[in-house]
């Protein structure tokens, strides 16, 4: 009589979870997708119709609407960028600003994923955990940032230190919610298949639950890449001690001058350098995970 052994995987043999491929469907190579003429046009469109409003409001909205002179508070693209980008002094002081911006906005996106990411793992292994922690975080990302302004210079003075802290605090649900989110959203199946083989909740998590939040991750990564630039921006406007001037605070110095032109000038290159974050995250992720998760969604 014959008997025949079926070996059993062990937990730590368990790989990151497979799809079945149907037995008639070969693969197709994947081709690189193409821009439709809409996707060009509608951004470019839209862009000079932008343009022609700020032109219109230059010369005669503000005076229309609110009896102002728009030739001195609106200045045209064309002086913003004279006064910003040709002006020498504007254009050492801006660059200076975006580094500094810039080392505030990435340090404390960097804090924040790091701190944001490791609670979101222990929220979703602990019920008990989340259930007391979750409420908190719904408060913080409810606090308006002005409102707690005097207490934060009470406590960390000027400088850099509150920089960071402002933008830690504006950016830090989105990551905290979108982990927890895709670390939860896990196959049920898969988690059976896991709980059949008595994987220990280590592999569990490296395993099946990380693999699977990873697109909701750096969903949270693109959308707190933004908010840490304004966050950075926003407490250069109120912690403007030390020697280090970012973006907000030469904005600010032209404002208290009256001189209006570099002052748009600001305000357009925070838009770049949050802009700049934003398909900087992108690009990782499609980097990390594009194929597979694509792939995925045409499954």
């Amino acid at each position: 009589m014959n008997t025949t052994t079926t070996s059993v995987a062990g937990p730590d043999e368990i790989e990151a979870p497979l799809v079945a491929p149907a037995s008639d469907e070969i693969a197709e190579p994947r081709t690189p997708r193409r821009l439709r003429k809409s996707q060009i046009i509608a951004p470019v469109a839209l862009l000079f119709i932008f343009i022609a409003l700020w032109y219109m409001m230059h010369y005669w909205g503000l005076r229309f609407f609110f009896d102002k002179d728009g030739e001195r508070l609106i200045p045209t693209p064309l002086q913003v960028w004279d006064q910003t980008i040709m002006h020498p002094i504007a254009r050492r002081r801006y660059i200076e600003g975006i580094k500094w911006t810039g080392i505030v906005a990435f340090g404390g996106l960097a804090i924040t994923i790091v701190i944001g990411c490791s609670l979101a793992v222990m929220m979703s292994q602990a019920k008990w955990m989340e259930s007391a922690v979750y409420p908190y975080l719904v408060a913080l990302q409810a606090i308006p940032v002005l409102a707690v302004i005097p207490l934060i210079y009470s406590v960390f003075g000027g400088g850099l230190t509150p920089r960071f802290f402002v933008c830690i605090m504006i950016a830090f649900f989105p990551i905290v919610t979108n982990t927890l989110f895709g670390l939860n959203s896990a196959d049920p199946g898969q988690h059976d298949l896991f709980t059949l083989r008595n994987a220990s909740r280590r592999t569990r998590l490296m395993k099946l639950q990380f693999p699977s939040a990873l697109p909701y991750i750096f969903t949270g990564f693109r959308i707190s890449a933004g908010l840490s630039v304004i966050g950075a921006v926003v407490g250069e406007q109120f912690f403007r001690a030390g020697s280090k001037p970012g973006v907000g605070i030469v904005m600010d110095i032209y404002r208290v001058k009256g001189i209006y032109a570099p002052l748009y000038g600001g305000v357009i290159i925070a838009c770049l350098l949050g802009i700049f974050t934003f398909l900087l995250f992108g690009w990782i992720q499609r980097l990390v995970i594009g194929k597979w998760y694509e792939a995925g969604k045409r499954n």
